[in-house]
């Protein structure tokens, strides 16, 4: 499947900027940075699941949001770019 992953750390204490450093970590593992804050990933349902536990072992609550969209098959081939934004292959699931 592919996602697009957003997350908003709130980052005004110690604990913040490191669960923010924490949540750039983990999805690393799962796809590609295309923006500071944001992900495009090929997984399957079981990774997906496991992406969502180290996610809700990270963030606060309170303080943090993660949205995760689900995109239509071959969704990554329809996005519209404009500035720097290059393509980025997607084949297969991207776990590292």
């Amino acid at each position: 499947m592919q996602l697009l992953l957003t997350y908003d750390v709130a980052t005004t204490t110690p604990e913040g900027r490191r669960r923010l450093r924490q949540m750039a970590k983990l999805c690393e593992g799962y796809g590609h940075r295309v923006q500071k804050s944001v992900f495009e990933i090929t997984c399957t349902d079981a990774e997906l699941l496991t992406l969502l536990d180290g996610a809700q072992r990270i963030i606060e609550p309170r303080d943090d949001s993660v949205r995760i969209y689900r995109l239509p098959r071959d969704g990554f081939t329809t996005v519209h770019r404009l500035g720097i934004a290059e393509p980025i292959p997607h084949h297969e699931p991207l776990i590292l």
